[in-house]
């Protein structure tokens, strides 16, 4: 057995590079899953500072580009709780403030 405490769940999630100019560190998005019935809130923590190729397993609706940017997302601890590792979710984030 492992435990996951709340408060160390994170999103990770790709952009295409396309994307990623646009991103900033505490950029406050949503995301959501299959069978959720809130969008969960939740604000970049980190952007990869190289590009990678597609992971062989990412769930998107569309075809990602071939270089892509790793993001970190934190989610408030009380609903992480009720995340589970590896679950696919749709992340929506807000543009940013200038």
């Amino acid at each position: 057995m492992s435990l996951l405490p709340p408060g160390t769940i994170k999103v990770r999630f790709f952009v295409p590079e396309q994307t990623v100019a646009a991103l900033r560190l505490g950029q406050q998005g949503f995301m959501s899953f299959d069978g959720a019935a809130e969008k969960y809130p939740l604000i970049v923590s980190y952007i990869s500072p190289q590009a990678e190729y597609t992971p062989p397993v990412i769930y998107s609706r569309e075809t990602r580009s071939k270089l892509v940017f790793m993001i970190e997302a934190k989610v408030e601890e009380k609903q992480a709780a009720g995340l589970h590792p590896g679950q696919p979710v749709d992340v929506r984030l807000e543009p940013p403030h200038e």
